[in-house]
C-alpha cells in the first residue's frame, strides 16, 4: 500500500514551531532548536500541572497530549515537536490522528533510535520513565533498523521529580544517579540513551559517573537536526526572521521552569498560564 505523499503547501515558513512536554525537560530540545534554527519563532507548552507523565496512565497521557496538540494547532504552528519521550511512547499515533496530516510531527524517540541503529553500537542502554520503558518503543524502534543491537531499558522514575524540584548538582541527584546506573541491567552497555528530555539537564553528572567508559547520546541535538531536515524538505525553514519570539505556556507556573527557561532563552521571555 502506498503511503500518501505529504503536502504542506498551505503552510508558511513564517509560522511558529510548536513544542510540548510535561515540564522543563522539553526545554533541552527547545534550546537546541533555538541554537540550530535561530530565526524560528517558538511556542512551548509545559504541562507542569500534570507532571510527571511517566507515572500517569496511557489514557491520561493521550488526553493531555492531544489537547496540547490541538492548542498548538490553534496557535498556527507549522510543525509539532513532541519533546517528551513518555508522550511519544504512549500517544504518538493519537497526536498524528489529531494533526491529520496538516503539519509535520517530530517525536523524540524515532530519530534517536534510527541514528543509534546505524552507528557502531552493540549493547545500548536506555534510561527513561516507567511509562516509556513499559511501552518498549526504544527497543522496537532500534531493532526495527538493526536487529543485532542488544537494548536494555531501565525505568528511572525518581529523576524527573528531582529535576523539576531543582536538584541539579545536588547530593540527592548524585545518589539517585549512582543507584540507577549501577543497576545490573546496564552492566555491559557501551552507549546510553537518555530516554527522557529532562535527563540532559543531568548529562554532566551522568558522564561523570561513567568517565569515558560509556558514550552518552545527545538526544536533543539529534531531534533538532531532524526537525531542520524536515522543515528544509518542505521549504518551511525561516531564515528571514531577525527577531524571533519565544512564547511559553504553562498549565501551572513553577519557579524551576521560570529559572531554567530564562537561563536558556534570556530574561525577556513570555511565560503565560494556560489551563486546557
Amino acid at each position: 500500500m502506498k503511503t500518501k505523499k505529504q503536502d504542506y503547501s498551505h503552510l508558511s515558513a513564517k509560522q511558529p514551531i510548536g513544542i510540548f512536554d510535561s515540564g522543563v525537560g522539553g526545554l533541552t530540545v527547545a534550546k537546541e532548536i533555538k541554537r540550530l534554527l535561530p530565526n524560528e519563532d517558538l511556542i512551548y507548552f509545559g504541562d507542569t500541572k500534570h507532571l510527571p507523565y511517566g507515572e500517569k496512565s496511557r489514557e491520561a497521557i493521550i488526553e493531555y497530549s492531544t489537547k496540547i496538540t490541538n492548542f498548538l494547532l490553534e496557535q498556527n504552528c507549522k510543525a509539532i515537536v513532541i519533546a517528551c519521550n513518555t508522550a511519544t511512547a504512549n500517544a504518538l499515533n493519537e497526536v498524528m490522528q489529531a494533526v491529520a496530516g496538516r503539519v509535520p510531527v517530530i517525536d523524540v524517540i524515532n530519530p534517536v533510535a534510527e541514528k543509534v541503529s546505524y552507528e557502531i553500537h552493540t549493547n545500548v542502554g536506555v534510561i527513561a520513565t516507567k511509562a516509556t520503558v513499559n511501552s518498549g518503543l526504544y527497543k522496537k524502534s532500534i531493532r526495527k533498523h538493526n536487529k543485532w543491537i542488544k537494548v536494555d531499558e531501565l525505568a528511572t522514575p525518581l529523576l524527573v521529580p528531582a529535576i523539576e524540584e531543582g536538584f541539579k548538582n545536588h547530593p540527592i541527584t548524585h545518589a539517585i544517579i549512582y543507584n540507577y546506573l549501577s543497576n545490573s541491567k546496564l552492566k555491559n552497555i557501551e552507549t546510553l540513551i537518555l530516554g527522557c528530555t529532562h535527563y540532559p539537564l543531568l548529562i554532566d553528572e551522568i558522564k561523570q559517573y561513567y568517565g569515558n567508559r560509556v558514550r552518552v547520546i545527545d538526544s536533543p541535538n539529534i531531534v533538532a537536526s531532524h526537525l531542520k531536515i524536515i522543515l528544509d524538505k518542505y521549504n518551511l525553514l525561516n531564515d528571514q526572521n531577525t527577531k524571533p519570539s519565544y512564547h511559553f505556556y504553562l498549565s501551572d507556573l513553577t519557579k524551576n521552569f521560570e529559572k531554567i527557561s530564562k537561563k536558556f532563552f534570556g530574561k525577556s521571555i513570555d511565560l503565560e498560564l494556560k489551563v486546557l
